[in-house]
């Protein structure tokens, strides 16, 4: 975890809300504090200089964690607990001008796209971070979220990233090389790559879609073993990092691809720029290009546009489809979003409560058919901690926080202590399944 105690410095105590890509924001800040402050963990109860906040402002429930998390914040300020409250990222980039005034006791407020003002703040604007440039949540972890591009040029009429995060930039290749290369050095084995959108990455910088090429020269890292891509949108979707999966071993058979819906008229009414059918051949095509791919999808239900046929149509393709990881989201109108502005949202709270209840009953039926046909498969896992006796591990179709995991006894013919086994490689029989978790044993 952060922190170290033996000098005496002012404490710095971050915290994080949101998604992967605000918690490599706050790692790249904090590289960049490292001398200056001891950073202590986001459960530190004791008082600290400084706290500082990276909000979420995507949806409604998000918002509202990021709100009471402020608050909870000021509660401990006027308790005497904590000194100065800064406060960035989403939430403060979309309603600055709202909350400021609302909150008095926060002394500073910045976006997502201050990063520089914050370390200012900060009064570390001038220092040269070392080796990754990160101070990771938790460097004990073999695996590290790697953002390869910020912003979006998509328009999807129900999301507001883009006038949150501005338009899309990727980061030049060799620059998040060299990061990949330190996180190795550092013991990182896992890369999982992050973007508002991993296949636009390179459109701007080089013209043409990269990801496949990043793909390929990340492999050459010495020390990192998987690489694993998150957030993938289908429209113009690169074939070439299908076949990377094909033929590159450390590239997993893994894929997060967010759909959002199957039918035609909700495609259309979301600006999403595929249709049913596009959708339909792309996902046989991946099964077919990538024999054993697992992918991951999340669709929202409640859509303007979505009638009991179009949720119907999304059971079916869902059925037909067979997702191995799926997540799903009730229709939050956005304002200052397209969908907001311009369609009514006229499914009830209690219909879309409905329908997500049916379609995460459907999904859960076919997570447990799936995990119950690995039963007795012999696979190759990374350890990413333990709990007591037990190794806590993933294989190369489960990405942390969001998939299951696999759970093994500690055997001692595994040849070193318990403790000294995360950020290995081992291989297991999987012995048992639920719709979640998979029990396994090591095979020597």
């Amino acid at each position: 975890m952060y922190g170290n105690m033996m000098e005496h410095r002012e404490i710095l105590q971050p915290i994080t809300l949101g998604c992967s890509k605000n918690t490599v924001d706050t790692e790249h800040v904090l590289a960049r504090c490292a001398q200056r402050y001891e950073i202590v963990p986001e459960d530190y109860a004791g008082r600290v200089d400084c706290v500082l906040l990276n909000t979420c402002g995507f949806i409604g429930d998000a918002k509202q964690e990021s709100v009471e998390a402020i608050f909870s914040v000021i509660a401990r300020k006027n308790a005497g607990l904590v000194g100065k409250v800064i406060v960035f990222g989403c939430l403060s980039q979309r309603y600055m001008e709202q909350i400021r005034d609302m909150v008095p006791e926060v002394d500073e407020w910045y976006g997502a796209r201050d990063l520089e003002p914050v370390l200012k703040a900060l009064g570390v604007e001038n220092v040269r971070p070392s080796g990754s440039g990160r101070v990771r949540r938790d460097s004990t972890l073999p695996y590290a979220y790697l953002k390869i591009s910020e912003g979006c040029d998509r328009r999807c009429s129900y999301c507001a990233i883009p006038f949150i995060r501005g338009r899309h930039r990727s980061v030049p290749m060799e620059e998040i090389v060299q990061e990949a290369g330190a996180l190795a050095a550092e013991g990182v084995r896992e890369l999982i790559l992050i973007a508002q959108d991993t296949t636009y990455y390179g459109l701007d910088l080089y013209h043409r879609r990269a990801l496949g090429e990043l793909l390929g020269k990340l492999s050459e890292i010495d020390g990192i073993e998987w690489i694993r891509i998150h957030y993938s949108y289908p429209d113009s979707f690169p074939e070439d990092v299908l076949d990377q999966m094909a033929s590159n071993p450390k590239v997993c058979r893994y894929l997060d691809i967010p759909l959002q819906h199957v039918a035609d008229n909700v495609l259309s009414n979301m600006h999403r720029n595929v249709d049913g059918a596009w959708t339909r051949e792309l996902i046989a095509k991946m099964r077919a290009k990538v024999p054993g791919i697992v992918l991951r999808t999340t669709v929202i239900v409640g859509h303007p546009g979505e009638g009991r046929k179009e949720f119907e149509e999304l059971l079916d393709f869902v059925r037909e489809a067979r997702f191995e990881r799926l997540g799903a989201f009730r229709y939050s109108e956005e304002e200052g979003t397209y969908a907001a502005e311009n369609f009514r949202d006229s499914v009830t709270k209690k219909t879309k409560d409905r329908r997500y209840d049916k379609l995460m009953t459907l999904q859960r039926g076919i997570s447990f058919a799936y995990n119950q046909s690995r039963v007795g498969s012999e696979i190759r896992v990374l350890v990413d901690s333990f709990s007591g006796e037990y190794l806590v591990c993933r294989s190369e179709f489960e990405s942390p926080e969001v998939d299951g995991e696999i759970l093994v006894r500690y055997d001692e013919a595994m040849g070193v202590p318990v403790e000294s086994m995360p950020g290995r490689f081992i291989n297991v029989r999987i012995t048992a399944a639920d719709d979640y978790d998979l029990a396994a044993e090591f095979v020597n």
